[in-house]
């Protein structure tokens, strides 16, 4: 065991619980219950900081620890820049991608389908957008290097790899299938209170990555004529990069893009250039994990239905994409027939009851009607 880390039962449920180095609570994955974490490390002290506009000392003891530790990982995150390892791609092209996949071998929340979507994706972007072999970053746990193994610091490394030295006309992509969650936002930047959250290798000892963490690595640099297309198979992924704008599209095909900054006056939005998310659900929606192709391969729900859309109809718009998406699945929900794979697919994920809706963001408005996708 890490030396930075110890275990205490859970004060609801008896479970045993992995408590991170200087936690002050810690909540149950099993019963879901908040403990208090016995007092057996020293404090730190902390630099005394403004919370929006509001005085540090106004918050309680757990509210500033939790904003202690986002400023400290934000902190980390920009000393991460540059000095990539070797094994680190070199692209000298205009298309690069960065592929995650996280199983969570041997943990009893494993997932059977993140690996096969992260082939499944490379095959496809190699395939139908004539990206390089070489432009690509994959972190699996079954790759040998160290540095491409999908820990938190790693996924963070990757992300500042995936914007570094781009310029006008670079076509970026990014895919994750793994883990998703929440957790309440002290920023006062979210609609709806919550931080979507993206789970790597080793989130239980060193923390999930965080929306606004997301946001300020792949969005915000993003210089004028770059494009970053993500696909994010995972629970709770429906705003994860903080993008300002989501798509709300009704059956009938009207749409209107809402507005996600609401009054925080936080900016979200690029340097210039445009990122578009398709994610797998609603940030309060979670997404399946199915046996869906044919010989019982398993996959994401998500990222078969995205890929299975745009090989369908090629020069597609992003409104015909996600139109495609979640007609799919709404009626496949209502009992309507299919054949093929799609039908394995739709039958088991309703079967286990998965409730999941895709969802479209960006950094812009635009006509999803009239822009076609192209990466």
């Amino acid at each position: 065991m890490s030396s930075k880390a110890r275990t205490q039962s859970c004060s609801s449920c008896g479970d045993r619980l992995l408590v991170p180095y200087h936690a002050r609570t810690i909540r149950c994955t099993r019963c879901r219950s908040l403990s208090s974490v016995h007092s057996f490390f020293p404090s730190l002290v902390f630099p005394k900081v403004l919370m929006n506009n509001n005085s540090y000392n106004s918050y309680s003891s757990s509210q500033r620890y939790n904003y202690d530790r986002i400023t400290t990982q934000q902190s980390s995150i920009r000393g991460m820049e540059g000095d990539w390892p070797d094994s680190f791609p070199k692209v000298t092209g205009k298309k690069r991608a960065l592929l995650i996949g996280i199983s969570y071998s041997s943990k009893r929340y494993e997932l059977k389908g993140t690996v096969n979507d992260v082939n499944c994706m490379k095959y496809f972007l190699v395939n139908h957008f004539k990206f390089p072999d070489d432009s690509f970053l994959i972190l699996t746990e079954e790759e040998k290097d160290p540095h491409r193994i999908p820990t938190r610091r790693n996924i963070l490394k990757a992300m500042q790899w995936l914007i570094s030295g781009v310029s006008s006309g670079n076509s970026l992509f990014f895919h994750f299938s793994g883990h998703g969650s929440q957790r309440p936002c002290l920023g006062g930047d979210e609609n709806d209170g919550f931080d979507e959250t993206l789970c790597p290798l080793d989130y239980e000892t060193e923390g999930m990555i965080v929306d606004d963490d997301i946001n300020n690595i792949l969005v915000r640099p993003l210089p004028t004529g770059v494009r970053l297309h993500a696909i994010v198979d995972s629970c709770h992924s429906g705003t994860v990069l903080d993008l300002p704008y989501l798509c709300k599209l009704s059956r009938t095909g009207s749409f209107q893009w809402e507005d996600q900054s609401n009054s925080s006056n936080t900016y979200k939005g690029t340097s210039g250039g445009l990122a578009i998310s398709f994610s797998g659900c609603g940030d309060h929606q979670t997404s399946a994990d199915t046996a869906a192709l044919s010989n019982d391969v398993t996959t994401g729900a998500m990222t078969f239905c995205f890929i299975q859309a745009v090989i369908s109809e090629p020069g597609l718009t992003y409104g015909r994409i996600l139109s495609a998406m979640r007609t799919a699945i709404r009626d496949a929900g209502m009992g309507a027939p299919f054949s093929g794979p799609i039908a394995a697919l739709f039958k088991k994920v309703f079967k286990c009851g998965i409730d999941q809706e895709p969802q479209l963001a960006s950094s812009e408005k635009f006509d999803i009607h009239r822009m076609p996708f192209i990466l």
